[in-house]
């Protein structure tokens, strides 16, 4: 599979490479995923993994740096990017997905095309305030 599929900034690269450092994970993969929630219907994950690839996973990389994606959430994902912003709130990671026909305020949940059925918990059910 072509391995920009999902690719990262840079500014996200170096904050995920120290993150990695700081927590001694050296061998960890950013998983990232979508689920079925938040206020537009689905929400995103992405945590730090330093187990083996599940069965169905796509992997990428990119400058050394393993992305774990499975196959259910990459359907959602395909040409998105992981970006980390500062805004008055703090720092944090975002995702910028082309596929997202609406998304929440905070960025954390949205719609597709494909899900704009799917029953979202209403504004502020993932945590923010718009």
């Amino acid at each position: 599979m072509n391995g920009t599929m999902i690719t990262i900034t840079d500014r996200a690269l170096v904050e995920l490479q120290d993150l990695i450092k700081s927590q001694g994970k050296d061998s960890a993969a950013l998983r990232v995923w979508v689920a079925g929630g938040g206020c537009s219907g689905l929400s995103y994950g992405m945590a730090l993994d330093d187990g083996q690839p599940e069965d169905g996973d796509q992997i990428f990389e990119q400058n050394g740096l393993k992305i774990y994606v499975d196959g259910l959430s990459l359907q959602y994902m395909v040409g998105s990017e992981v970006d980390y912003v500062d805004d008055v709130l703090g720092g944090g990671f975002k995702i910028e997905n082309p596929n997202a026909t609406s998304s929440c305020g905070c960025g954390s949940s949205f719609k597709t095309a494909d899900s704009e059925g799917a029953a979202g918990g209403g504004c502020g059910s993932c945590g923010c305030k718009s």
